[in-house]
């Protein structure tokens, strides 16, 4: 059998407050306590892999023989986003934060942007893409204009209906931004945020996003494995967060119902090297709207749906789960990401069960993925085998 590595990332599902975290204003958070508060929280097979014995996480109740490894891992990269924590999950860490507007993009940016999409542009405010919709939402109905906006992350999103801006057209007004945004202006995504409805009060955004991302700065591990002549199978938005770059295939879904469902389909597929799923769910749908509730019922619906992928799994397969960052729905403090460690389970046959305590970069993962496949690969991650 060939070996394949399925890493799903659940993302923002972080486990607690890194060291630095008050830096980030995040001093506090920990959103899998949060959501683990919820009666609709569910962890039957993450907690039977070895979260609830990860170092922070007793309030879980630790089983006595985990079925598989685990520890947590502290970012290494300053920053708490998206695109950051991914590279670093990947093998590239970045020593320095990406630009962040917290009073709007500056003419240097939008002069140019304005000239080249001929359109003009309204809010230019750090803003919750709901709220954008419903206060700037009929302006452009009316006038045409682009709804950008900016949020506490190094972020350029851009909100047009479906009917007055075409997808296709959205998306092309994102390329346009991508260039310009180049050197002290690098945003780690330029985001398109399609919306419908007819007034403010119906308003919403479809699930057809699509993110832009800067490519990343050093080899990742994608990139390695390729090169290697395997597989790197994308699922969701991670052909996007590496900007197409060390992926063999890809498919794009809208849910985290349908990434799971591809996921579990990808164990059917005969391939040799990496699938790597994010469901974006926890953190679009529930983290960044402090929907508690919600979180809880998805991590339910997760993990139920894990245990099923791990009755399915070959001799070879071996399954990894982490996150990128945190959102804790329950921090009051802003609507943003939260600067927390991040989980690592891994489970399968050739998988020792085994505590690796807290590892001090996200790109322990990178290491050990890589190892397994038997992909040369230099990263300062340390292999957990």
């Amino acid at each position: 059998m060939s070996k394949r590595v399925f890493l799903i990332v659940l993302d923002s599902c972080g486990i607690g407050e890194e060291p630095d975290a008050y830096l980030f204003k995040d001093a506090g958070c920990n959103t899998m306590r949060s959501i683990s508060r919820h009666p609709a929280y569910r962890n039957d097979n993450t907690r039977k892999i070895g979260l609830a014995n990860i170092d922070g996480q007793e309030y879980l109740g630790p089983v006595e023989h985990p079925i598989g490894a685990y520890g947590r891992l502290q970012e290494m990269s300053m920053g708490k986003d998206t695109t950051i924590g991914h590279w670093e999950i990947a093998g590239v860490v970045s020593p320095f934060p990406m630009p962040t507007y917290p009073e709007g993009f500056p003419e240097e940016v939008l002069a140019p942007f304005r000239g080249a999409t001929g359109r003009g542009v309204i809010c230019n405010l750090p803003y919750s893409g709901t709220d954008a919709l419903r206060d700037y939402g009929e302006e452009h109905l009316k006038t045409g204009n682009l709804i950008v906006y900016t949020s506490a992350d190094s972020v350029f999103q851009i909100a047009a209906h479906e009917d007055i801006v075409p997808l296709e057209q959205l998306y092309e007004y994102c390329r346009i931004a991508r260039k310009i945004l180049t050197g002290p202006h690098a945003v780690g995504r330029v985001i398109a945020r399609p919306f419908v409805g007819t007034c403010r009060d119906d308003f919403k955004r479809t699930a057809n996003r699509h993110d832009f991302s800067l490519e990343p700065t050093g080899i990742t591990m994608l990139d390695a494995i390729k090169a290697a002549g395997k597989t790197v199978y994308a699922i969701g938005k991670i052909n996007d967060i590496y900007a197409g770059r060390g992926t063999t295939e890809y498919v794009y879904t809208h849910s985290n119902e349908e990434g799971m469902q591809k996921t579990m389909e990808a164990l059917d597929k005969d391939f040799e090297g990496l699938c790597f799923t994010n469901l974006v769910d926890f953190d679009m749908l529930y983290g960044h709207r402090r929907d508690v509730e919600g979180y809880a019922k998805a991590y339910a619906a997760f993990d139920e749906w894990l245990g099923r992928f791990m009755e399915k799994m070959g001799p070879d397969d071996v399954v990894m789960i982490t996150a990128d960052h945190g959102c804790d729905p329950a921090d009051t403090h802003h609507t943003d990401h939260t600067r927390e460690y991040i989980p690592y389970l891994a489970y399968g046959k050739n998988i020792e069960p085994k505590n690796y305590g807290t590892q001090p970069t996200f790109s322990a993962i990178a290491a050990t993925i890589t190892d397994y496949l038997g992909v040369p690969y230099a990263c300062p991650g340390k292999v957990l085998k």
